[in-house]
């Protein structure tokens, strides 16, 4: 019997679960491990964000799901790695640390292979009053979004008592990921401000780490459309200036006091920017496992970044941003000591950032780190997942699976405004995700695979997506037929 243990129930680990448990044998075990009982299909924040949909439309109880699954589940968060084993426990095992009913309570979860799925710590402690426990906002967690669903509605009805008012949407470190995500509630708080009659009562500001708009942590990307080859800058700021939404690039948000977020450019200059209403995403880290070996020694330094990110099969050889290669990328998820540990989605360290790093004139770093979540996530999981499978029950060696973000492409469907007629949403493609100059030297991707584009047809497919993969993640019957 094998001993499967995935840590974490977000896209990633909820998919790796899912199908680990569909494909092996039922004398094999699945055990998940997550803090949370309740698994958030956090797409669908960004509604919950502007009071479209409720916070209990975009999360659900996990433990129903896994007992009908045949998953055991335990409601935890690892906070020790033992892949040797240890003098209490032979086996190699993770320690956990309840968050249930015996909440603090540690105890040894055995496994034969591991899965870290455990995604992103929100790290809004690098900023100085950045989150929704200081002085601005987040639609990170479904909580968090509804904070900032209640916060734009009573910022909407000072607007109707004609107050004029500032928003900021954006992120709240130099070093941020998910630009994407900002992108998206900017556009929804627009629309939502639209509907409710008090646009031209706001001024809606858009703060990024980005260099240019377009970016995305990706390096921008050249974009099919209409026939014509666009770059993502330029779709971009059409977007923004359609909407009447000023951008500011290349900002490091340096700290946010209560009205005010204080921010350094490229430039090296600081400025400060009044505020009403802020919402800025936290840069991540990953989360606090220590790991050791059978006497105790301490490994956390080789199996993690410092970071906190499990390092893996990638090439983390540093390197200047012109000898950066697709290649460098990882392709089966494995840790290289120990070959069945691996990890997934945000737990993964990447190699390097895809967008060219850049500094202030101060040295302050300014870039988007990698994004790493959403699609991206659920193909690692399913690559790992089969691996995993091919070696517990072909007997094979080692992975046979690869998903390498320098190999496999990646669709995002960003909502710019929730209504059925009035709505829209920016449908964009690219392939691959991290661009191979060597294989496609004139833009590193294959235009016949990359387009974006926006209308109200992107919103229904948004909409048919939320449906969708709820219903997937609920293991609800034929779930694995629909894509990751």
């Amino acid at each position: 019997m094998a001993r499967v243990v995935v840590l974490g129930a977000g896209i990633g680990g909820h998919t790796a679960a899912l199908l680990l448990r569909r494909q092996l044998p039922g004398e094999h075990q699945v055990t998940v491990v997550s803090p949370k009982p309740t698994y958030n299909w956090i797409p669908s924040n960004i509604w919950v964000g502007v009071g479209m949909l409720q916070p209990e439309q975009v999360v659900f109880d996990l433990a129903p799901v896994y007992r009908r699954s045949g998953i055991e589940f335990r409601q935890a968060r690892a906070v020790e790695l033992w892949p040797e084993g240890g003098a209490e426990e032979a086996s190699p095992h993770v320690v956990v640390e309840s968050t249930g009913p015996d909440a603090g309570a540690r105890s040894r979860v055995p496994y034969d292979y591991l899965v870290n799925a455990t995604g992103p710590r929100l790290n809004f402690g690098a900023t100085p009053g950045l989150g929704p426990e200081a002085n601005s906002l987040s639609v990170c967690t479904h909580d968090h979004a509804a904070l900032a669903g209640q916060a734009l509605q009573q910022a909407i009805e000072r607007m109707r008592r004609g107050e004029k008012l500032t928003l900021v949407v954006g992120v709240g470190h130099g070093l941020c990921t998910c630009e994407g995500a900002a992108f998206e509630y900017a556009f929804n708080v627009e629309f939502t401000l639209r509907q409710a009659g008090v646009r031209d009562q706001a001024r809606v500001v858009f703060l990024t780490n980005e260099a240019e708009l377009g970016d995305f942590g990706v390096g921008g990307v050249h974009l099919r459309r209409g026939g014509y080859r666009v770059h993502s800058k330029t779709f971009a700021e059409s977007l923004y200036a359609e909407r009447g939404i000023e951008w500011i690039t290349g900002a490091h948000v340096q700290k946010v006091e209560p009205g005010t977020v204080h921010y350094e450019t490229l430039d090296g200059e600081e400025h400060a920017l009044a505020f009403d209403f802020a919402m800025l995403l936290p840069p991540f880290a990953g989360q606090p496992i220590k790991a050791f070996g059978r006497e105790g020694a301490d490994l956390t330094a080789e199996l993690f970044a410092p970071s906190g990110f499990m390092r893996v099969d990638a090439d983390y050889t540093p390197k200047p941003f012109e000898a950066w290669r697709a290649a460098d990328w990882p392709k089966t998820y494995q840790t290289p000591r120990f070959p069945n540990v691996f990890a997934i989605g945000i737990a993964f360290a990447p190699p390097h950032a895809i967008s060219q790093p850049r500094k202030s004139k101060r040295g302050t770093p300014i870039s988007p780190a990698p994004p790493r979540t959403g699609m991206p996530s659920a193909v690692m999981a399913k690559a790992v997942a089969e691996s995993i499978y091919g070696m517990v029950v072909m007997g094979l060696p080692g992975p046979t699976r690869t998903a390498s973000m320098g190999e496999i492409g990646a669709s995002c469907v960003a909502s710019a405004g929730s209504s059925w007629l009035g709505g829209s949403a920016a449908s964009m493609t690219m392939f691959p995700i991290v661009p191979d100059y060597e294989k496609y030297p004139e833009f590193g991707r294959d235009l016949h695979f990359t387009y974006g584009e926006i209308g109200l047809a992107g919103h229904w497919i948004k909409k048919i997506l939320h449906h969708m993969f709820i219903y997937k993640a609920k293991a609800r019957p034929g779930w694995w037929l629909l894509p990751e």
